[in-house]
């Protein structure tokens, strides 16, 4: 996949992941700057007519914790030395920020949003709503066109409806952004 826009194997599986979407009341769409992001969404939208989408740094693909490597596997370790200092302290705020706004309870009635953002982000969110140690993150990959659902309640903790499903996507689409050994 080019880092600047979406495969042809990218572009069906947001038409796929659309098409799963089709009929979900949504509040919004809203996606990350990156342009692969942006074209992801824009393609999901096409099954949502008048369903508004928003470009938010907030679901952009970023570092979402100043994660320390010490006793970590050494991919991960390498991972997170690949950051500078800079982005390590300044942009695990955007991820709070991002937590603010999509991981919250509904001001009233049944506000879905749909995010469509990177791997760190969907991970970083799972991990919230189980309360898990902040460097659990770390350990969840994510599939390509993956649906993650998170409903935020007043009452009771976040409930993971689905995590990573991919039941939309022909088996020849799957497992795409997940490293080799673990594609099934």
């Amino acid at each position: 996949m080019s880092p600047f826009g979406l495969s042809a194997r990218g572009r069906r599986q947001a038409e796929l992941l659309g098409e799963r979407l089709r009929g979900v009341p949504f509040a919004a769409v809203h996606h990350g700057p990156l342009p692969r992001a942006a074209q992801t969404a824009g393609l999901v939208a096409r099954s949502l007519p008048g369903v508004p989408v928003y470009a938010t740094e907030l679901a952009g693909d970023h570092l979402p914790h100043d994660t320390d490597p010490a006793g970590l596997p050494p991919a991960y370790a390498r991972l997170l030395a690949a950051y500078s200092p800079a982005e390590r302290v300044d942009v695990p705020r955007l991820t709070a920020a991002a937590v603010a706004r999509f991981a919250a309870v509904p001001a009233a009635g049944d506000d879905r949003v749909l995010v469509v953002t990177h791997t760190f982000l969907i991970a970083w969110l799972v991990r919230h709503a189980l309360d898990a140690p902040p460097g659990r993150w770390l350990g969840l990959g994510h599939h390509n066109a993956g649906l993650t659902v998170i409903r935020y309640r007043s009452a009771g903790p976040a409930t993971l409806v689905a995590v990573n499903d991919v039941s939309h996507l022909p088996p020849d689409l799957r497992a795409t952004g997940l490293p080799a050994a673990y594609r099934f």
